[in-house]
């Protein structure tokens, strides 16, 4: 196995994380939006209800905030300890390169 097709392999992984955070950070944004939403929706019908609206709406945005960094964890892996180098090496030794 190369200099050259590890960093592709790892300028590849870079890549892919880098896309994957951006789809975990815009729907989170946009659960957001919708959560932040349906709790004015829930106080304009009922606007005693306020304190347990927002309770449910607070514990529910945490949940919604954990999804990010669930998958900034994930993608650190990916990051520092790539599998695909040592597949792609198992991969190379298995075919006698």
């Amino acid at each position: 196995m190369t200099p050259e097709m590890i960093t592709q392999l790892y300028a590849s992984t870079a890549l892919i994380v880098g896309i994957i955070l951006a789809a975990a950070a815009f729907a989170s944004a946009l659960g957001w939006a919708l959560i932040c939403s349906k709790y004015l929706e829930g106080i304009a019908r009922q606007p005693e209800m306020r304190p347990q609206l927002m309770t449910q709406m607070l514990f529910t945005g945490g949940l919604m905030e954990a999804f990010p960094m669930i998958v900034l964890g994930i993608s650190m892996w990916f990051i520092f300890a790539n599998p695909f180098i040592g597949a792609a090496q198992a991969a190379v030794k298995a075919l006698g390169g």
